[in-house]
């Protein structure tokens, strides 16, 4: 009996050890595996997108074959960005692998705000710098001559000439201004300057090398061509064309007979003997151009050659006469022989010599008679 119970126990011990071992060793280990992803496998996903993985369990060892991964707890996110057209995205971890499919959209073109058409504004060139002592007369056409009732034959006819800009003395050549340069320049002083180059008459009014006391600030007057030319020479300018003075003499003013209109007064010129002599200069109103005593003081020597009949083939731009170009005169001044014009009358004129369109012609040599001098013009381009 004690045998047959001894045996059962070993029995029921033999039978429990055998059954627990078998449930411990079959118990399943479940392995970390993806639930889901967001956006679902074959969405179409932006190239900066994200895409979102979880698992049911923390998975070890994440990898995938495209982006930048990161992982926290059972969450994984894999964002771009992401080249554009089929994306094949492979992830792998400690317990397994998994590939997932989108399509990446490219990128979309941001709308610019549309461009409104403009007007170019042109580009302006600087504005010149205008040398002292000198005013600017703008590019442009004028009526130069005159028809008027009282026109010589010279003045006439009327007809439109193009200017490009150019520069005009606002005063004329003073005394002092021409000792200075005499003084500078001895061939042209008043006992020394060759006998080609003027008359006699040549500086009347100078003791040698010194003007009339006290008439400083007065035009210089008994001055030939030849001497006008070689100080405007020597101030780097020249003396103005004849198309050019009367422009500038015109003021702006179309069909006007003087710079200031069609009258004349004494308050507006010296002229007509009243004075005896000159006055300093500016002494008188200016034109509208700013330029004073370009109508009586002293008459005004111009580059020009002087010809009765030049209107009637005058060239429309910048008409010379005597040469094609203002440089030909310029450069071989002293070798020109034939007349040159005067305008713009003195202080011992009748007053319509003092008319814009007047015009007059003489020897560069002459001097003049007390009344003869100049201002000087330049080139706003070389």
């Amino acid at each position: 009996m004690k045998k047959l119970f001894k045996l059962i126990l070993i029995c029921l011990s033999t039978i429990y050890t055998v059954s627990c071992g078998t449930r411990e060793d079959d118990a399943e280990i479940t392995p970390v595996g993806l639930v889901s992803a967001e956006p679902v496998d074959g969405s179409t996903i932006d190239v900066n997108g994200i895409i979102t993985v979880t698992f049911n369990d923390i998975p070890e060892n994440v990898l995938v074959s495209v982006g930048v991964v990161k992982k926290v707890g059972t969450t994984v996110t894999i964002a771009g960005p992401f080249n554009p057209g089929s994306l094949t995205l492979t992830i792998t971890w400690g317990d397994g692998e998994q590939t997932l499919t989108y399509t990446v959209a490219p990128p979309k073109s941001v709308p610019s705000e549309p461009i409104l058409e403009t007007e170019q504004e042109p580009i302006l060139e600087p504005e010149p710098i205008i040398p002292e002592g000198m005013v600017l007369i703008p590019e442009g056409e004028f009526k130069m001559g005159s028809n008027d009732g009282g026109a010589d034959n010279d003045e006439q006819p009327v007809h439109t000439v193009h200017l490009d800009a150019f520069y005009i003395d606002a005063n004329e050549v003073t005394n002092g201004e021409f000792k200075d340069f005499v003084l500078a320049n001895p061939a042209w002083q008043k006992d020394r300057i060759e006998d080609r180059f003027a008359d006699d008459n040549y500086l009347n009014d100078w003791n040698g090398n010194n003007h009339p006391l006290g008439e400083r600030e007065h035009p210089v007057r008994y001055v030939s061509w030849y001497a006008a030319m070689a100080y405007a020479v020597w101030v780097d300018k020249r003396l103005p064309t004849e198309a050019e003075w009367e422009k500038a003499a015109r003021g702006g003013l179309d069909k006007k007979q003087y710079p200031w209109g069609n009258g004349i007064n004494l308050n507006r010129a010296n002229y007509g003997k009243r004075l005896g002599e000159t006055t300093p200069v500016g002494d008188y109103p200016p034109n509208d151009y700013g330029v004073y005593d370009i109508a009586g003081n002293v008459w005004e020597w111009c580059l020009d050659g002087y010809e009765v009949d030049f209107y009637a083939n005058s060239p429309r731009r910048n008409p010379t006469a005597g040469a094609n170009t203002i440089e030909e005169i310029v450069n071989n001044f002293k070798n020109i022989v034939d007349s040159r014009v005067l305008r713009g009358g003195g202080w011992n004129s009748e007053p319509e010599w003092l008319r814009a369109a007047n015009r007059h012609g003489t020897s560069p040599a002459y001097a003049g008679i007390g009344a003869l001098g100049f201002r000087c013009a330049k080139s706003v381009s070389p």
